[in-house]
């Protein structure tokens, strides 16, 4: 894999890349928020390391300009532990949250984890259709009546790991778990905000995700 590291500690730019070139990845670093855009706007990478206090241009930022052109999965690696700072970050559409001090063995079963999920641990390929509802898995592409959905990347992951458990009842702690990866602890408001987002882009077939009362979510046809 092709990692890219971005972090303003030259330290912590060295222990990492130690890290992810012996576990047999490419790393690549970046010393702001600025050059990791730019250096994703000119290249391609598996997954990208991303510190939020930075100079020039924080990670958050970065994240979002990120965002809108690649679907690259980003961990964020931050001393900012609090609740809100997380919150944030899962509503960029980031995979995974690491708190300063961390284990660099830490950090990199983490980039297991986020690339297992990303690569589909229910596989389940081809075109998925629901009414005028088209799923694609292989292609990462939703349609809404022969009109393509312009969703988050989180939004993606959740409405397919929604379908790959269709019928079966999941809970919003079960959802943290596997589609953001993080042991979350405070409420589960995110869960439901990225339901809420999801279900407006898909319109009528909203009502194929159904509100499990005091538990969480099923996508049910």
């Amino acid at each position: 894999m092709k990692i890219l590291i971005v972090d303003d500690e030259e330290m912590i730019r060295g222990v990492l890349r130690e890290y992810v070139e012996f576990e047999g990845n490419e790393a690549f670093e970046a010393k702001d928020g600025m050059e990791a855009v730019k250096a994703c706007r000119e290249n391609d990478y598996d997954l990208v390391l991303m510190d939020i206090m930075m100079p020039k241009l924080d990670g958050f930022s970065a994240v979002k300009e990120i965002k809108k052109t690649k679907d690259v999965p980003v961990i964020m690696l931050s001393a900012r532990g609090e609740e809100y700072d997380k919150l944030f970050a899962f509503e960029l559409g980031v995979d995974d949250y690491v708190t300063k001090p961390f284990s660099p063995k830490e950090v990199m079963a983490r980039i297991n984890a986020v690339t297992k999920r990303r690569a589909g641990g229910n596989t389940v390929e081809g075109v998925l259709k629901f009414e005028g509802l088209e799923v694609d898995m292989a292609g990462r592409n939703v349609y809404v009546d022969g009109e393509k959905a312009e969703l988050t990347p989180k939004e993606y992951e959740l409405l397919f790991y929604l379908v790959r458990n269709k019928g079966i009842a999941l809970t919003r702690e079960k959802l943290l778990y596997d589609v953001w990866g993080f042991d979350f602890f405070g409420d589960d408001r995110t869960v439901d905000t990225h339901i809420k987002m999801l279900r407006g882009n898909l319109k009528d077939y909203r009502k194929f995700i159904v509100t499990l009362r005091g538990l969480g979510y099923k996508f049910e046809v």
